[in-house]
């Protein structure tokens, strides 16, 4: 008898509970054992002794990979953006900073719940207009810039104007995947996709590749479990939203449903008044809406540069500064 029939006589015993020889195995005279695969005597080795139970074998649960999370760190040049006049001159940067503090600290007390009742969703802010030009992507910047500020926030600004993508294009991360690419595939984690900057606090999720049914997208259930994964995951993290205008686009009311505030970026005599109501109207109830009037070269007082609306049962009531409203005509122009 040959070494391998030895071995397969000797799993055939194992398997049927007999007790194996005990003298060794020999190789019969004239076998050729060098030739004996090693994975075959490996087998006859493993083999229990004693019936081979049919159950399963037990599988150790294997936790989730944390996310790859990008290396690239994207450089916010300010003078490129002071050349494409989306940061203030040098010369007027501390007014200016000092304004968006006035405009940030309502939205942060909504979001927290700082001396008002904290909003539902209130760390997820929509900056949006009622029609292009009106500064919008200007604000997004600045208000994210002051935001990072903050000693206990953090800030992703995000790219939601999917189809002009102008804040991905300033920074340069047109063609890194994005907020599309995540509505798109449900098994990429939105933390994979977020840029840091060499700003602390401050990130960035791109726009990603544009689609034609951005709407239905932004729409959907997988929005709202994006938008989670923002902010929920870092409770401490503000998410800003650079929509798109109000009254030109259906993307922008799809992404309304996902925030808790918006702010609502007015032109000083250029916006129509009209139009900045009908943006508002278009929001509907339920939604707490904040005015900034951008572009005026009148010196107004910080309760008339921001204007913050709340809709509460049915009802438009102005909670920021005094002689609302004179600001809100002010604000919206002459149209």
């Amino acid at each position: 008898m040959s070494l391998v029939e030895r071995a397969l006589k000797k799993i055939q015993e194992s398997r049927q509970g007999t007790p194996a020889h005990a003298a060794p195995v020999q190789p019969a005279a004239g076998s050729a054992s060098n030739t004996i695969p090693l994975q075959s005597a490996r087998a006859a080795v493993a083999q229990p002794q004693g019936p081979v139970s049919n159950a399963a074998p037990r599988v150790s649960a294997v936790p989730s990979p944390e996310p790859v999370r990008p290396s690239r760190v994207i450089h916010i040049d300010r003078d490129a953006l002071r050349h494409a006049e989306l940061l203030p001159p040098a010369s007027q940067e501390r007014q200016l900073a000092g304004e968006y503090r006035q405009i940030k600290r309502p939205l942060i007390a909504n979001a927290l719940g700082r001396g008002v009742e904290k909003l539902p969703n209130g760390h997820r802010i929509m900056i949006a207009s009622a029609m292009p030009g009106d500064g919008k992507t200007f604000t997004s910047i600045n208000l994210s810039l002051s935001f990072a500020q903050e000693k206990d926030l953090s800030v992703v600004l995000v790219d939601a104007d999917v189809a002009k993508a102008h804040l991905s294009r300033t920074f340069g991360v047109h063609n890194e995947p994005g907020l599309m690419d995540l509505l798109r595939d449900e098994q990429l984690d939105v933390d994979s996709l977020i840029l840091a900057t060499d700003v602390p606090g401050l990130s960035i999720l791109p726009a990603g590749k544009s689609t034609d049914n951005a709407t239905e997208l932004l729409a959907s259930a997988r929005m709202e479990q994006i938008a989670n994964q923002i902010s929920v995951r870092h409770p401490n993290r503000i998410a800003l939203f650079d929509s798109p205008p109000l009254l030109i686009t259906s993307e922008a009311m799809a992404l309304s449903a996902s925030v808790g505030q918006i702010v609502l970026v007015v032109r000083a005599g250029v916006t129509p008044q009209s139009a900045v109501l009908d943006a508002i109207e278009l929001l509907g109830e339920g939604k707490s809406v904040g005015l900034v009037l951008n572009q005026t070269d009148e010196q107004v007082r910080p309760g008339y540069y921001y204007q913050y609306y709340g809709h509460k049962d049915g009802e438009r009531t102005a909670e920021a500064g005094e002689g609302d409203d004179g600001a809100l005509r002010r604000s919206v122009g002459d149209g």
